[in-house]
């Protein structure tokens, strides 16, 4: 299996903000940009693995500012980390004003998939190859995110466990 880089899976979803997607003052619902960062994180996932992928987990989102309707979001999405059969995905949501032109960071957001096969089993994924400075910073600190969960979960469920 050969290694890819985080440029080969990379990708940016845009979609136009309408009302169907807001509350009545014309603020976009967080879920709907949620649906729209998985959907494009779920896009990396499947470029690098070219298999089935499912979230397994999302481990954070911040949301920094509104998105209107009319607003045109961009949803950039990239490869920080890969495990064997796990990835890391970041994603970031720009909106753009269509008619002024603004943009403003929305929202950021880490989401983990895993590859499946065809019995719905854990399959393993591509290696990844980085190659900017920034990609490795990414996945420096993709590393740490992946150290804390596997420390909260490892605590959760021993404080967690019947005895």
């Amino acid at each position: 299996m050969n290694e890819k880089t985080v440029r080969q899976s990379r990708v940016i979803v845009s979609q136009v903000m309408l009302p169907e997607d807001a509350n009545p003052a014309g603020n976009v619902h967080g879920g709907t940009i949620m649906k729209l960062i998985d959907n494009a994180a779920g896009v990396v996932a499947v470029r690098h693995s070219r298999c089935n992928c499912v979230t397994a987990s999302v481990d954070q989102i911040d949301f920094h500012h509104p998105a209107f309707i009319g607003d045109l979001l961009m949803i950039k999405a990239s490869l920080n980390l890969v495990g064997k059969t796990s990835m890391e995905i970041g994603a970031r949501v720009e909106s753009e004003n269509l008619l002024t032109g603004e943009t403003r960071h929305i929202a950021s957001a880490y989401l983990t998939f895993v590859a499946l096969d065809s019995h719905s089993k854990p399959l393993a994924v591509p290696g990844l190859i980085f190659e900017t400075d920034k990609e490795k910073q990414r996945n420096c600190a993709a590393q740490v995110r992946r150290k804390n969960r596997l420390e909260a979960k490892n605590m959760h469920e021993t404080n967690c466990s019947l005895k």
